[in-house]
């Protein structure tokens, strides 16, 4: 009986030992857990400390596709490269390119995407060759503004490119190719006559050096238009030269121009090199042959060519036009010595975000990169970026002759200086009715070209048939 009270008196203090152990060991474990807890804090916030001190990694990039719609084909644009070199900057937006003319055709790129737009496609990066197209485009609400973008990244437009692309006082679109008209000229021709090449000079210049260059085997100059309604340009030289409003036959407002005395200038000088001095190819001859400014100017017809700068990748002759003369390369005339050198009529491509893209910034970001620095790394065109220097545009410019036949008969100075110092004239917005414009224009053009009319009545009959366009369409 002892024994069992015994036996149970010390399980009772055994297992009271063990409680008391227990107890007390976790005590002890929970002294020692606060000191590793405190140490393990310590630890934590050093880690801390050095992981605020060291570079933040930054968050993954959502994976973007955005849809790059454009006229403009591989062999004109290295697409591929330059796209390619967009990718490896920027890898987490993909550039999905939809060429919309096999022939790099502008019109037919202009109707499928018009056609893309009705049938709701997806449109994120949009490209336009010319002003009413881009203009248009705006009108009908197919383009975005960028100027949220452009204030976010803090630079002024006119000064980071050559070519001012806004419309009512907000800007749609940043310019990527710079194509200046320029004269193009037959460097023999003129050393035969003993003529330098112009620098700087005068449509009074441009006449005199028409008549001097004018022999029995060829004519001084040729004037390709206009014809058609088509390639009005040289319906408006002395206009051309302008920084203001007065650049077009309509003005920013919609009234005509065509009382501006510039205007009047124009087609006194074309009668004057056609008929009085016998200079340029007779509009007639352009008309009823066919003549094109490519072959008058290769085959050494006429001296002087007038003329944009896409010809650039044409100067030294191909399969096409073979060239065996020397050419150089003269700034579009000044109406007067005083007029600042370099403003011209330029081309661009308008690279633009559309208004219904989901993808605005990472489109904006590419029309940005290509318009700098993807056009001057990358392009097979001079870039309107102000920032290509002078060492740039002859890198440029020798990519660009290298591909032609003979790129050592092309004074590339004369057009490194033209480039370099032109300069764009303000874009006037087309009107909606401006083929009706163009048509009446061209058809009391020819009746006075082709001496069925005087230059007071077709002047009249200008301004009174534009007006009538004008009244009937407010």
């Amino acid at each position: 009986m002892k024994r069992t009270l015994w036996f149970g008196f010390a399980c009772i203090v055994l297992v009271l030992g063990l409680l008391s152990a227990c107890s007390g060991g976790g005590n002890s474990k929970s002294q020692s857990s606060g000191q590793n807890d405190s140490a393990g804090t310590h630890t934590n916030a050093s880690q801390n400390q050095q992981t605020d001190n060291a570079p933040a990694e930054e968050p993954e990039q959502e994976q973007v596709t955005i849809k790059f719609h454009t006229h403009g084909v591989e062999q004109q644009y290295n697409w591929s490269e330059t796209i390619a070199a967009f990718e490896a900057k920027y890898p987490n937006i993909k550039v999905d390119l939809v060429t919309l003319s096999e022939k790099g055709d502008s019109q037919e790129a202009l109707q499928k995407l018009d056609l893309a737009a009705a049938s709701g496609e997806q449109l994120d990066v949009l490209m336009f060759s010319d002003p009413a197209s881009y203009a248009q485009r705006v009108s009908i609400g197919m383009v975005a503004a960028i100027d949220e973008f452009i204030a976010k990244e803090g630079f002024n437009v006119a000064d980071e490119y050559r070519v001012d692309t806004t419309l009512g006082g907000k800007v749609y679109a940043l310019p990527g190719k710079f194509n200046p008209w320029y004269v193009l000229l037959n460097k023999d021709h003129l050393d035969a006559a003993g003529l330098p090449v112009p620098q700087d000079w005068t449509w009074d210049d441009f006449a005199r050096y028409a008549k001097e260059l004018t022999t029995d085997d060829h004519y001084g100059t040729y004037f390709h238009g206009p014809q058609n309604g088509g390639w009005m340009e040289f319906m408006k030289l002395h206009l051309g030269n302008r920084l203001d409003e007065s650049t077009e036959f309509l003005k920013d407002d919609g009234s005509s121009n065509l009382d501006s005395p510039l205007f009047r200038k124009t087609l006194e000088l074309r009668w004057q090199m056609e008929k009085e001095d016998q200079s340029a190819v007779p509009y007639a001859d352009m008309l009823s042959q066919k003549l094109h400014y490519r072959t008058q100017f290769f085959n050494q017809d006429a001296s002087m060519i007038l003329i944009g700068s896409w010809m650039n990748s044409e100067l030294g002759g191909t399969e096409q036009n073979p060239l065996d003369h020397h050419v150089a390369v003269a700034p579009y005339p000044k109406n007067d010595p005083s007029d600042p050198i370099g403003v011209t009529p330029v081309t661009t491509d308008f690279m633009a975000v559309a208004e219904k893209s989901k993808h605005k910034e990472e489109a904006y970001t590419f029309i940005r990169w290509y318009t700098t620095e993807g056009l001057a790394d990358y392009g097979r065109n001079i870039p309107s970026w102000t920032r290509v220097d002078g060492s740039s545009l002859e890198k440029i410019i020798d990519s660009i002759l290298a591909n032609t036949l003979k790129p050592e008969l092309v004074d590339k100075a004369s057009l490194i200086h033209v480039l370099s110092n032109s300069k764009s004239g303000k874009i006037i917005p087309p009107v909606s009715y401006q083929s009706e414009v163009y048509k009446a224009l061209n058809e009391e053009f020819e009746l006075f070209i082709l001496g069925e009319q005087n230059l007071d009545d077709t002047l009249k009959n200008m301004q009174d048939r534009v007006q009538k366009i004008i009244d009937s369409n407010k």
